[in-house]
């Protein structure tokens, strides 16, 4: 018995959850979009979560790659790091009705998980909640901006990273979804108003 998730069952668990959010994507209805039944899945040890797990990975790979050219590329830690915001909300934007229908799971994806009920926990990330892979890199590009001058320094980069990930992360995907605002007009609406509170007066 297998339980890996490939990637046409996670395809078909993004349609699921994209039509009917995380409470009406049963398992059924997810072994329907991919063709199969729901006890092919059960055989393999596949349930809904697992298949949420999967797409989980899948959004922490893409955000690696979307902020690598911010992490490696020329210029100061500001114009880098306004360039991985803006890249945060492209990935948001190509999971946009995923990530719509999953609001009320956004923790499944985003945060650390713990305790057999799901719920979220600080404890894993340093009592900040959000999984590293999400807020380090800004917190890198923090770091460099107040090292170059171009950013304000803080005492805790990596605090101020987690606000800023789930500040421009999470308000993208509300008014792109809940308020219907072009992926143009919340991208510049939100990268413009983080970067200018956080940038050095003198850059």
């Amino acid at each position: 018995m297998s339980n890996t998730v490939d990637e046409s069952l996670r395809a078909a668990g993004r349609r699921a959850f994209a039509r009917h959010g995380y409470g009406g994507a049963t398992i059924e209805r997810i072994a329907r979009e991919a063709g199969l039944s729901r006890v092919t899945l059960h055989r393999r040890g596949i349930d809904r979560d697992a298949v949420l797990a999967a797409l989980a990975e899948d959004a922490a790979d893409a955000y690696r790659r979307a902020l690598w050219p911010a992490l490696t590329g020329a210029g100061s830690g500001r114009e880098r790091l306004e360039q991985a915001l803006r890249a945060i909300c492209a990935t948001a934007d190509r999971e946009l009705d995923v990530l719509v229908a999953l609001r009320a799971r956004r923790d499944a994806i985003f945060h650390e998980i713990g305790g057999a009920d799901g719920a979220r926990t600080d404890a894993g990330a340093g009592g900040l909640g959000t999984r590293e892979i999400f807020f380090e890199p800004l917190s890198r590009l923090l770091r460099d901006g107040a090292a170059d001058g171009s950013l304000r320094a803080h005492d805790d980069p990596d605090e101020v990273a987690v606000v800023l990930f789930n500040q421009v992360g999470g308000t993208y995907i509300h008014l792109r979804g809940e308020h219907g605002w072009s992926h143009e007009r919340c991208r510049d609406a939100l990268v413009g108003l983080a970067i200018s509170g956080i940038a050095s007066p003198s850059s």
